[in-house]
Parts: C-alpha cells; sequence; structure tokens
C-alpha cells in the first residue's frame, strides 16, 4: 500500500483495521506455534501491524490536536463570516461559473469536430 494513501483519510480508523489484522496475526502464530519457521513469520507480520496501527493511531491524535489548535486561532468572526449564506452563494455561484465554462467549451469541442468530419 502507498504510503500517502495510508495516512489519508481518518488514522484513527485505519489504525483500528491495522491491530485487528495484527492480532489476527497473533492468534494465527499461536494457532501455528509448532512450526517454528511460520510461527517466527506469523509473529514479524503481527509485529509489524501492530506497530503501523500504534504509529496511525498517535499521527491521529496528533493531526485532531494540530486541527483543535488551529481551529482555536481563528476568530469567531471570521468563522461567522466562512459559513454565512451569502459566503456559501459566493463560493457556489464560482463553481457554477468554472463548470459552466468547461462544459461550454467541451461543447464548443465536440461541435467542432463533428464540423470537420462533416465536411
Amino acid at each position: 500500500m502507498d504510503f500517502g494513501q495510508v495516512l489519508s483519510g481518518d488514522p484513527s480508523k485505519s489504525s483500528k483495521l491495522y491491530l485487528a489484522i495484527g492480532g489476527l496475526s497473533l492468534v494465527k502464530a499461536i494457532a501455528v506455534r509448532n512450526d517454528r519457521n511460520r510461527f517466527r513469520r506469523e509473529l514479524l507480520d503481527a509485529g509489524m501491524f501492530i506497530g503501523v496501527g500504534l504509529a496511525l493511531r498517535k499521527y491521529g491524535q496528533l493531526k485532531a490536536e494540530k486541527r483543535r489548535e488551529l481551529e482555536s486561532q481563528v476568530p469567531d468572526w471570521a468563522v461567522g463570516i466562512a459559513t454565512s449564506e451569502p459566503a456559501k452563494r459566493g463560493v457556489r455561484n464560482v463553481a457554477k461559473q468554472r463548470l459552466g465554462n468547461q462544459s461550454e467549451t467541451e461543447s464548443s469541442l465536440r461541435d467542432r469536430a463533428r464540423g470537420m468530419l462533416s465536411n
């Protein structure tokens, strides 16, 4: 798995998944404890998954702490302006203009291609 994909999304949810897989690997290692080589491989896998899970959990905690810290530094009046209805409408209008221009450009390119093929 790509390292960027591991850190994207919600790391606390991902950490639970990795910890669960690590726990299952530990159970599997106990089940195959009579075979030394396989037991070592399973323990290694379990250790790696649990390690990644713990690292993701710590990363999620740091990420949440940093988010709270940044949000506490933003003044209340700025939050009010950003979440106001006129601001939301402005963002929608800009998005519609940009998306509208793209679709018009695509249709004009199609029309040009059709015109060239018909000639």
